[in-house]
């Protein structure tokens, strides 16, 4: 079982981070927040698919106040992300955004950030310390490793909100680097206790940042660091949250629904189990679709193309099939119940399913 890293409780609208409580999962509008129509609508299609945090781009004092109409017509938080002017966070934090974002890259002045804390703080309004390894000078100088001056640069950004006795704090060292990224918060996560935002920026494309972000995110889940997580992918934000569903699911942190093994085929397999495969993982899909939010007990379902991989090697699942030649025997916690034809069997195992849930 993970042991969860300790940390203090965050609270970004109806949303706790840290303590214990499920790692939620975050994605970033990709429109201009001052469109209030297209925005909305891209939010509430995050909403839809699971998206639970959202983070909106400020980048000027209309974006800004434009949050409290989006505010109106969303379920989620809403973060409002911040770069160089924290007065632009003064006054997304007037329009009533949730959370705000600043980069200490580029966030600098000491009198507009105590300004900005001292407005956080009258409406209890947290806020992430965003660090992108890119856009920090002190990457491109200095000794030791890339991560560790990325966590000397955290810490001495940190001094100022200490002396200002505000810690409604989440912290993020994210680079596109994975092992910087893994190694820079494995170090900070001994120097407080402040929740962490975990992802890995600029992952790219899906088929290269799918990678990189299960990889980086993955490792640090499993090493019980992280507390609200973000996929970053070049390309439609909704997948961004399908992606961060299945790495929580993987790290066994959280259950979005039924799960499928399936083994990977080899010369004994007698059957198409790639069709059988896609067809039942449809069907569930379509079923929970149909079903709506009602609660449900996730089960374990293992799909194996022949004798040796179940029900034997897959007896831990709820549900299971191994197939022979044109059939396949239906088992449940490694005992067999029934034996069914090859093209009936998805059939069979969704009417089980639904007797079980």
């Amino acid at each position: 079982m993970i042991r969860r890293r300790k940390t203090r409780t965050v609270t970004v609208g109806n949303v706790k981070i840290g303590s214990g409580h499920p790692v939620s999962i975050q994605s970033m509008a990709k429109t201009d927040t001052a469109n209030v129509a297209s925005t909305v609508r891209e939010i509430r299609a995050l909403e839809e698919s699971g998206c639970e945090i959202v983070r909106v781009a400020v980048k000027t004092f209309e974006a800004a106040r434009a949050i409290g109409q989006i505010k109106k017509e969303i379920d989620i938080p809403l973060v409002a992300d911040i770069h160089f002017d924290a007065a632009l966070a003064v006054e997304a934090i007037k329009s009533g955004a949730d959370k705000i974002r600043i980069n200490p890259g580029n966030v600098r002045d000491k009198g507009g950030i105590r300004e900005l804390i001292a407005a956080a703080s009258a409406k209890s309004v947290p806020m992430r310390i965003g660090v992108n390894s890119g856009s920090l000078s002190e990457m491109a100088r200095g000794k030791g490793s890339p991560a560790g001056r990325m966590v000397g640069a955290v810490l001495r950004y940190l001094e100022l909100f200490r002396r200002e006795r505000f810690n409604n704090l989440v912290i993020s060292l994210k680079a596109s680097d994975v092992a910087t990224t893994v190694e820079a918060y494995r170090l900070m996560a001994g120097e407080c206790d402040y929740p962490f935002h975990v992802g890995v920026t600029a992952a790219g494309l899906p088929e290269e940042g799918i990678i990189r972000s299960a990889v980086g995110i993955g490792s640090l889940l499993l090493d019980g660091i992280g507390d609200t997580i973000r996929v970053s992918l070049t390309g439609e934000a909704v997948a961004e949250v399908g992606v961060a569903k299945r790495i929580l699911s993987a790290a066994g942190m959280r259950k979005f629904g039924h799960e499928i093994i399936a083994c990977p085929t080899c010369g004994r397999c007698q059957v198409d189990l790639v069709s059988i495969v896609r067809e039942l993982e449809e069907q569930i899909s379509r079923g929970t679709r149909d079903e709506g939010p009602r609660t449900r007990k996730p089960l374990l379902i293992a799909v194996m193309g022949c004798e040796v991989n179940g029900p034997g090697e897959a007896r831990q699942a709820d549900i299971g099939i191994a197939f022979g030649k044109d059939r396949g025997a239906i088992f449940r916690k490694g005992k067999i119940v029934k034996t069914v034809v090859a093209k009936k069997a998805v059939g069979e195992l969704i009417k089980i399913i639904k007797k079980q849930v």
